[in-house]
């Protein structure tokens, strides 16, 4: 499971102070793949980066008791000036994954070609995400963080991704983050409403799409 605990994250914007969370204590459990909802601005993908422990928080902490991944639709995660094949040894070092094998993996599945031996900054955002994508497949996570993206490249590509990704979900969970709702109760049963630093968890993906509407036409 991942534990909130007393977590606040906040930042400044233009001089005045802006909450992603304010004091939040959760615990997210396994069994359950969430899709997390929120308005533009509410810190929905900045909430992913503080589970997957890429940012930290303002106060409090958050315990993970599983293997977490990084946030797929996440560009971020790699080391421009490294190549593709780099970036993938030492993303397997980190999760004490077999390098050879995750390099043997991504190359097969990312479908670069030879722009996997070439920096990452020299990739378009689209390889980018191909790439990220072929890492977090290659590695078993407990919990897989997706950021606005479940396939990427063209149509044959995209199925292979789903199938893979299909196939990943049967032993994993997901917490994932989308403005298609019909992609969120695809993949979701259980759903978060980010709202003005507050969450609110709900078990059903549908009535957490429903607070959201509402949320959305007040505003």
């Amino acid at each position: 499971m991942i534990r909130l605990e007393h977590m606040t994250k906040r930042f400044r914007l233009k001089g005045e102070t802006r909450y992603i969370a304010k004091d939040v204590s959760f615990t997210i459990p396994r069994g359950n793949s969430i899709g997390l909802l929120g308005r533009n601005g509410a810190g929905k993908s900045t909430l992913l980066r503080l589970i997957a422990g890429t940012i930290k928080p303002t106060s409090g902490r958050i315990l993970r008791f599983a293997n977490v991944s990084f946030p797929l639709g996440f560009q971020g995660s790699f080391n421009g000036s490294l190549t593709g094949e780099q970036n993938v040894r030492f993303v397997a070092r980190i999760y004490g994954h077999d390098t050879d094998d995750l390099v043997e993996y991504v190359q097969d599945f990312a479908e670069l070609g030879n722009s996997f031996y070439m920096p990452v900054k020299s990739y378009s955002s689209g390889m980018k995400a191909r790439l990220a994508f072929g890492v977090s497949m290659g590695i078993n996570f407990d919990y897989y963080l997706v950021d606005e993206i479940t396939a990427v490249g063209d149509a044959n590509f995209k199925k292979k991704c789903k199938r893979v990704f299909d196939e990943k979900l049967q032993s994993s969970d997901i917490v994932m983050v989308s403005h298609s709702t019909s992609v969120l109760t695809e993949y979701c049963t259980a759903g978060i409403v980010l709202e003005d630093g507050a969450l609110a968890y709900f078990p059903n993906i549908s009535d957490a799409i429903k607070l959201h509407d509402e949320n959305m036409q007040r505003r």
